[in-house]
């Protein structure tokens, strides 16, 4: 078949060690270009989604990995322009923003896929079929990294609309809705915010859900400095449990690992954005989105000290 051609909107870390590799390892799509504020990036490269569009007449699809911020309208011009699009992580800034690409693609006809990478690990599936029709007793999720090794000097994080600690914490929501045999509901929660800043640097969140009738809850924590923590602590009511480390790449079961391959979050994603785009459909997924709009609801807010990028 003949290739998808394909460019990157956004260029950046996440688009270089992550994306580039997964259009060049997958027949199914050419890179044709990218998009970035210095116009830096695999050739042609253009600094506006604009100048690639008016410059790359046979373009068929974009994978767009700006900061949610400026995504909406730039999603909004490759679909009028008929282009399929690959939204990077959190998909836009708003639910509302979403919902709107989601008609925008319909009626044009183009495939929408809202991505997380994080579902795409090994364990995750994995965990998911154990965890089909099971009632839960707990589940303790714990999201801690160190802003400043993951974002060094990018200020926009903890601009409004930034994400904060929920730029990380996402991809738990993500993985805990993937997995998960029914809803997951935000009950109450803390936030914490350095003095200057919009968004918080940490999460104490508890929620809800139709199967279970346990506690729940979520640590997110941006300023851990001596390693990651990506854990996912389930207990079903049965008394099993599922732990997902890794961020979803490892699953143990009753403290037992359990075999879990995966080609790769990225490979995978792509492979998915090419049979959607064969069959003409869209995925959007906004449950994880949802949770954070949701935390920032219903929570607490407490001031801690400033914040130095």
């Amino acid at each position: 078949m003949k290739p998808i051609r394909t460019a990157i909107i956004g260029f950046g870390k996440i688009a270089e060690d992550q994306h580039v590799p997964a259009i060049h390892n997958n027949p199914r799509f050419a890179l044709a270009g990218s998009v970035s504020r210095q116009g830096k990036g695999p050739a042609p490269n253009f600094t506006s989604a604009e100048d690639l569009l008016a410059a790359v007449s046979d373009l068929e699809a974009a994978a767009i990995t700006t900061p949610p911020g400026p995504r909406f309208d730039i999603a909004r011009l490759c679909i009028e322009h008929g282009l399929h699009l690959l939204l990077e992580k959190p998909p836009c800034a708003t639910l509302g923003e979403v919902e709107e690409l989601r008609r925008l693609a319909a009626a044009k006809g183009t495939t929408l896929f809202t991505t997380w990478h994080a579902q795409h690990n090994g364990g995750v599936a994995a965990a998911k079929k154990l965890l089909a029709g099971q009632r839960l007793r707990s589940m303790r999720i714990t999201w801690h990294e160190d802003v400043h090794k993951w974002h060094p000097g990018q200020q926009w994080v903890f601009d409004a609309g930034g994400f904060g600690v929920f730029d990380p914490g996402i991809n738990a929501f993500s993985v805990a809705t993937a997995i998960l045999p029914a809803p997951l509901f935000v009950r109450e929660g803390t936030l914490f915010f350095p003095a200057n800043a919009h968004t918080p640097i940490a999460a104490e969140l508890a929620f809800t859900s139709p199967a279970s009738d346990g506690q729940l809850s979520a640590s997110l924590d941006w300023r851990k400095t001596d390693g990651e923590e990506w854990t996912i602590l389930i207990e079903t009511a049965d008394g099993a449990q599922l732990k997902l480390l890794d961020g979803g790449a490892r699953l143990q079961l009753n403290g037992d690992e359990v075999a879990a391959s995966s080609v790769g979050e990225y490979p995978d994603l792509y492979a998915t954005f090419a049979d959607l785009i064969d069959r003409r459909e869209s995925l959007v997924d906004v449950e994880p989105l949802r949770l954070v709009a949701d935390s920032l609801l219903v929570s607490k807010r407490e001031q801690v000290g400033a914040i130095t990028v």
